[in-house]
This record gives structure tokens, sequence and C-alpha cells, in this order.
């Protein structure tokens, strides 16, 4: 028998039970119930080694060394406090991006770390080597054919890295393009503090002022685009399950993209009036590159909606439910209604729409054959969608 939902302590004989008179002593609480530990999917191929920050943080350091050496201390400092802003803008827009299904911190970590010291070392090492062996070069040269091809390569081989590291968490075409996008956001921060030393340098505050502008606020999303495309083309090779091998082949015409826009890019700013072609043809460019990123959104939601669907037909959810996790009028709906709970448990709506969305891109990575874990994953996803529902229908 219970009294007020909690279980009544028993007594060892009649004579022991409470009196009018003689009130018992109040039991000790007993502890709560440990809740079973939840099992989580398998690291393995979703992770980044420390031994491989452990390389980027040299790298850093001797980055470092070239920024003191050939701008200073101060300049460097001033450029690096300014290359925040467009970072930010552009983070703000990958994270909008990400939204959906967001990518492990590792993978989204080392890709930032990949794009601000390893390709820029990569670059600016060529560049030291070709000066070495022909000489100077021309302003022309330098930025229409040498900058588009090394940098794009340097920052495509981050693209492929992530691919071969974290493979069971590059998905598709969106992650491509999140990871590309990561990974020119991280070159175009480097490359900002340069520019603006060099600008406080050479020109003072007016010249760095106009460079800001130019660089920090009218085209902060260059390099992101350029090499989303080489992550578009590698997406879209893991989306078929490809070997390595396959989606080098595949990142390989993606890059040809990525060299081909940033060489009209910078040709834009030396070869005519910057402004008008900025306005005619860039700004059309990064529309197009922002109704291309919505379709892709829209792939991606249709996919997960789909690949739920197989497990509402097993029982795992019901057709409300996959609405709920499948759509972006389900989410808000879904969060909504979590909020109104007894304690706010949109917390526990979060977790569930992350996981449920997560068991979807196991699904599909076991449908091409390309996920050894999938099967422990499944069962770990499953188990966890199963409590998080029970806790937020718990009252």
């Amino acid at each position: 028998m219970s009294f007020g939902g909690e279980p009544r302590t028993g007594f060892v004989s009649a004579f022991d039970r409470p009196t009018a008179h003689a009130p018992s002593t109040p039991p000790a609480p007993s502890p709560a119930p440990a809740m079973p530990a939840l099992p989580l999917p398998a690291r393995k191929g979703r992770t980044v080694s420390l031994w491989v920050f452990g390389v980027l943080a040299f790298a850093l350091l001797a980055l470092i060394a070239y920024f003191a050496v050939f701008i200073g201390a101060g300049a460097a400092a001033v450029g690096l406090v300014l290359a925040l802003v467009p970072l930010g803008i552009v983070l703000t827009g990958v994270r909008l991006i990400d939204r959906w299904e967001p990518e492990p911190k590792s993978l989204v970590v080392f890709a930032l770390g990949w794009g601000a010291v390893a390709s820029v070392g990569i670059s600016l090492l060529v560049d030291l080597l070709l000066l070495i062996a022909v000489g100077q070069r021309s302003e022309l040269f330098s930025g229409v054919v040498q900058a588009p091809v090394v940098e794009e390569i340097a920052k495509g081989l981050g693209v492929f890295l992530v691919f071969v590291i974290g493979r069971r968490a590059f998905d598709g075409p969106v992650d491509g393009v999140v990871y590309g996008a990561l990974i020119g956001a991280g070159f175009a921060f480097t490359e900002n503090i340069q520019y603006f030393g060099i600008s406080l340098i050479s020109g003072g505050a007016g010249e760095l002022t106009l460079t800001f502008i130019l660089r920090g606020l009218v085209s902060p999303f260059a390099h992101a685009m350029f090499t989303a495309l080489t992550g578009f083309a590698v997406g879209l090779a893991a989306r078929r399950g490809a070997t390595p091998a396959q989606a080098m082949g595949s990142g390989a015409i993606g890059l040809v993209g990525a060299i081909a826009l940033h060489a009209y890019w910078n040709a834009s700013s030396l070869l005519g009036d910057f402004f008008a072609l900025y306005l005619t043809t860039q700004i059309p460019l990064f529309v197009g590159f922002i109704l291309g990123i919505a379709a892709l959104r829209r792939e991606e939601a249709r996919l997960t909606r789909q690949r739920l669907s197989d497990y509402a037909a097993a029982g795992w959810f019901t057709p409300q439910e996959v609405v709920m996790l499948a759509t972006p009028a389900g989410r808000k709906a879904g969060m909504q209604w979590a909020g109104d709970l007894r304690g706010d448990r949109r917390a526990l709506m979060r977790s569930f729409i992350k996981d449920a969305t997560a068991l979807a891109a196991v699904r599909q990575r076991a449908l091409t054959g390309r996920d050894p874990h999938a099967t422990a994953d499944e069962h770990a996803l499953l188990m966890r969608t199963r409590h998080t529902r029970a806790q937020l229908l718990a009252y």
C-alpha cells in the first residue's frame, strides 16, 4: 500500500506501529534509483586524435613567429582583433547551415584549425619556394593564378582529410559544405590578420579602414564559398558511399570549380571596376549560394523524414513524431510543447531531436553499406530516443 505516491515503511510487529501518543521516527530517505547508463554511438570515425591537434598546434607556433617577424606583434594584434569580425559573421552563417544535424565538435575545430593554420602554412611555403625558384611574380599572376590554385588545393586537402578522419560524420553535401566553409573561414581569418596588419603598416588607419570594409564586411564569405564547392563535391560522393579514392576524384571536380570561382573573384578586383562587378556578379553568386544551401537543407530534411518513417513502420515512432522530428515546423512546435511541460523540458526535446536525426543518418549509412558500426549505433540511438521520450511524457 502506498500513501501520497510514496511507499510506506513496514514494521517488524504490531507493537512497532506508531500510536497517537508515540509517533515513529521518520525513516531515512532511500537513495534515488540509479538511472541506467544509456549507450552512446561509437566515437571511432567521428573524432580527431589529439596527436593531429598537436601537429596543428606546432604549426600554429611557426605561424605566430612568421607574423611577429614579418608584420610585427603590434600590427598582427590589431589585425587579429579586426579579423574576428568577419570570422564571427561566417561562423554564424555556418551555424545556421549546420543546425539540422550538427557536426561533431572535434571535426569542426579541426576543419577551422586546418584552414587557419595548415592551409595558410602550405600557401606561404609554396609562395616562398616560388620566390626562390623564379623570383618575384606579377600581382596579376599571384592573384589570378597562383593564389586560387595553391590556396584551394591546400584547403581542399583539409576537406579530404575530414572525410578520411571523420568518415562516419560526413554524410552528404550539406556536411561537405559545412566543413568546406569552416576551412575557408579559418583561412580567411589568418589571411585577414596579414592583410589588416600590412595595411596598417603601409597606409595607416585610412588604408586599414578600407581594407577592413572590403575584406571584412563586403566579402566575408568569399573563401567559405570557394572551398564549400569542394566540400559539396566530396559530400555527394559520401552520400553514395564512396571510397576515399572515389571521394578524391569527386572532390577534384569541385576543386576545379573552387579554383575558377576564386580566380574570377580575384580578377574582378584587379582587372575591372570592383564595385560594378561586385553588384552585377558577386552578389548574384552569393544569392545563388544561399538558395543552393536552402535546397540542400530541404533535401536533408526529406531524407531524415524518409529514414525515420522506416522506424515508424517498425513501431519505434508514431507518424506524428516523425513529422515533429523531421520537419522545421514540427521541430518548432515540439520545442514549444516541451517548453510548456512541467519543468520546461526543451532540453529533453533537443536531445530527442538530435538523437533521432543521428539515427536517420545512421540508417542511411547502413543502407549504403559504408558503416561497420551502424548496427551498434542504431541500437544505442534507439535506446536513447526511447528513454528520452519516456522522460518527456513522464508526469
